[in-house]
C-alpha cells in the first residue's frame, strides 16, 4: 500500500459514468453500489468518467446520482474539479493512482487494489476499460476483455450462444460497410427477413444496452425511422423477429465453487409503453415480479441455460441472462448483461435478494471474486 493510503483495507475504486448513451444510468448505479459497499472493510475512491472521457475525482455522495424527477444525473455535475483529471497508470509495477489539475502539482491518491466498473455500454462495459485495467494489472470486478466484448456485441453474441447449442431465436445484422456502399440493399435485406419471419420487428443497436436506440417497427412505414434512431447509438445495427411469449431473466453470480444462478423473474407486459424500453426500466419504474411464476421444471431449465450462456461466453463474476419463454414451452436466450444494472429497482440484485444474497453481501462478493483473480491469462 502507498504511505498516502492510512490503513491496509483493500482499496475499491468505483469506477462511473462513461462516454456511452448509457452515462446517466451508469452514474445511478455507481450511486447504488457505493451506498452499499461496508467502508468498515473497504476504503473507496469513486471515480466518474466523463462524455468526452475525462477521469475526474468526484465526491462521494450516493443522493446526487439518484433519479430526482426524472431528472439524470451526470458525471460533470458530481466532479470536484472542471479540467482535474485521473490518470491510472498502465504500469504493472504500481497501482498508484494520480490526480492532477492545469497549474498544480500532481497529487498522489494512493493505490488501488481493486476496480469496481459500473460503466454499461461501448467504452467500460465493453472490453476496453478491462483491456486498459489488464494492462494496468489492477484486478477488477466483473468479465474480461473478450466476455466483455462479447456480451456487448449482441451478433456475436448470438452466434457465441448458438455454436455452443443454446436457443437463439431468428435475427439479421446490417454492417457498416453494408449501410454505407447500397443502403437500398441493406433495407431490403431487412423487408426480406420481414417477409420470412412477420411484422413487427425489433431494430435495435448491435452494441448498445439499457434498452436505448431500440424501435418496435409494425410495418414498412416505420422503418427508416427505426434505422435511424438504432444508428445513431451505433453503425451497426441487429434487426430481430417478435418472440411471443414471457420475458424471464435471470442472474448468475460467481462463487468460491463456480458460477450459481438465481430465482429467475419475469418482466410483465408494459401497458404504458410498446416494450420495456429506457422509459419503462428507469424513469417509470416498471417493476418485475420476483420470483417468476414457473414451474419447478421450467425454473431448473432457465437456470441451467444462464449458467450455460454465463460459461459459453468466458463470463466472470456476474451475468444477468435474458431469455423467452416461448407459448410452446421452450426457452429463447435474448441476451446477456456482463455489468448489469445496479439501480434500486433493478432486476439482477432483486433477483439475488430474493434468493438470499443482500444488496451489501452482493457487492462484497463480486470485489471479493476479483481480488481472487489475477489479471493477465486465466
Amino acid at each position: 500500500m502507498s504511505s498516502e493510503t492510512s490503513s491496509q483495507k483493500p482499496r475499491v475504486a468505483v469506477v462511473f459514468g462513461g462516454r456511452s448513451s448509457e452515462h446517466a444510468i451508469s452514474v445511478v448505479t455507481a450511486g447504488a453500489v457505493l451506498s452499499a459497499i461496508d467502508r468498515e472493510k473497504y476504503d473507496v475512491l469513486p471515480i466518474g468518467i466523463t462524455t468526452d472521457g475525462r477521469w475526474a475525482l468526484t465526491a462521494d455522495d450516493p443522493e446526487r446520482m439518484a433519479i430526482t424527477d426524472r431528472k439524470l444525473p451526470s458525471v460533470a455535475e458530481l466532479a470536484e474539479s472542471a479540467d482535474g483529471a485521473v490518470v491510472l497508470p498502465v504500469d504493472p509495477t504500481t497501482r498508484e493512482v494520480v490526480y492532477s489539475e492545469p497549474g498544480a502539482v500532481p497529487k498522489a491518491l494512493g493505490d488501488v487494489d481493486v476496480v469496481f466498473p459500473v460503466l454499461h455500454g461501448p467504452y467500460g462495459e465493453d472490453g476496453t476499460l478491462q483491456g486498459l485495467l489488464e494492462l494496468s494489472g489492477v484486478p477488477y470486478v466483473g468479465s474480461g476483455v473478450l466476455a466483455s466484448a462479447v456480451g456487448q456485441d449482441k451478433d456475436y453474441m448470438k452466434r457465441v450462444f448458438a455454436s455452443f447449442g443454446l436457443p437463439v431465436g431468428p435475427y439479421e445484422v446490417i454492417r457498416p460497410r453494408e449501410w454505407e456502399q447500397d443502403p437500398a440493399a441493406a433495407r431490403k435485406k431487412i423487408v426480406d427477413f420481414a417477409g420470412e419471419h412477420g411484422w413487427p420487428l425489433f431494430v435495435k443497436p448491435a452494441r448498445a444496452g439499457s434498452s436505448m436506440g431500440i424501435s418496435k417497427v409494425d410495418d414498412l412505414a416505420g422503418l427508416d425511422e427505426a434505422i435511424e434512431e438504432a444508428r445513431r447509438h451505433d453503425p451497426k445495427i441487429l434487426v430481430e423477429s417478435l418472440l411471443s411469449g414471457r420475458e424471464i431473466e435471470c442472474g448468475v453470480l460467481e462463487f468460491e465453487d463456480g458460477p450459481r444462478a438465481s430465482v429467475p423473474a419475469e418482466i410483465p407486459p408494459v401497458t404504458a409503453h410498446d416494450f420495456y424500453d429506457f422509459e419503462a426500466k428507469y424513469i417509470d419504474s416498471a417493476t418485475g415480479l420476483v420470483p417468476a411464476p414457473l414451474t419447478e421444471e421450467q425454473t431448473a431449465r432457465v437456470q441451467e441455460l444462464a449458467v450455460e450462456a454465463f460459461e459459453a461466453a468466458s463470463c466472470e463474476g456476474l451475468v444477468r441472462a435474458d431469455f423467452f419463454l416461448q407459448d410452446d414451452g421452450e426457452f429463447v436466450i435474448n441476451e446477456i448483461n456482463t455489468l448489469p444494472g445496479f439501480t434500486p429497482i433493478s432486476m439482477y440484485p432483486r433477483m439475488w435478494q430474493e434468493s438470499g444474497v443482500s444488496y451489501p453481501e452482493l457487492v462484497d462478493r463480486l470485489i471479493q471474486a476479483a481480488l481472487r483473480r489475477s489479471t493477465g491469462l486465466r
